[in-house]
């Protein structure tokens, strides 16, 4: 399979087609391999417009999601970026691509083992990976140009309010277990300002300010 063919179709029918434009985030994801990040037997699938499964009863963003919340950051290079939910590593080696540091927290242990795994052996120097409750953030690196969220949230967590930048922007789905919106957050002078970027599905961020697990 043409993969590489595969991924400029992706970006010109799915993302280009529906109004991501931002440079930056198109030449990250004409780079990434996606379908290393998917498990071999459905990489045939891994251009294609929706969410595949990775394990763990978590999935991998359809890449029109990763594509609009990477573009909703308004990266322009050089900033530090926390991600919360690391998955199968795909979000954070596009943020790779882009931003100068990345820090992710991943809940579940294999999956974390295995981004790392795969983000090792395509290069990436500027990816920093722990496993932990996500919706505490990861205040050592704090504060963060840049928060992404990829699980859907009942509330916006406080935590990733006070470990976001002065001027910085999260973005976050929140809402109920069966859908969310996907809101922009953008921090100014200790106000927040919210932008509200449309209906999104996500599995549920579980954590002390996210979804119990009790």
């Amino acid at each position: 399979m043409d993969f590489k063919y595969s991924r400029e179709k992706m970006i010109r029918e799915q993302i280009r087609a529906r109004g991501v434009t931002n440079i930056l985030v198109l030449n990250a994801l004409l780079k990434v391999p996606r379908h290393l990040f998917v498990e071999e037997s459905l990489r045939h699938r891994a251009y294609e417009d929706y969410p595949l499964p990775i394990g763990e009863g978590q999935t991998i963003s359809q890449p029109y999601i990763v594509a609009l919340m990477t573009e909703a950051l308004k990266l322009k290079g050089g900033e530090k970026v926390l991600e919360i939910g690391t998955g199968s590593g795909y979000q954070t080696a596009i943020l790779g691509e882009i931003a100068e540091r990345v820090y992710s927290v991943e809940r579940i242990p294999s999956l974390a083992k295995r981004a790392r795994e795969i983000l090792d052996s395509l290069g990436y120097k500027n990816i920093s990976i722990k496993v932990g409750d996500g919706t505490y953030g990861w205040k050592e690196f704090s504060p963060y140009d840049g928060i992404i969220v990829t699980a859907g949230s009942p509330d916006i967590p406080p935590p990733l309010i006070e470990q976001l930048k002065d001027g910085g922007r999260l973005v976050i789905p929140v809402g109920d277990i069966f859908s969310q919106d996907l809101l922009v957050i953008t921090k100014e002078k200790d106000k927040i300002k919210k932008e509200n970027y449309g209906g999104v599905r996500f599995v549920k961020l579980i954590g002390e300010y996210g979804w119990r697990t009790d």
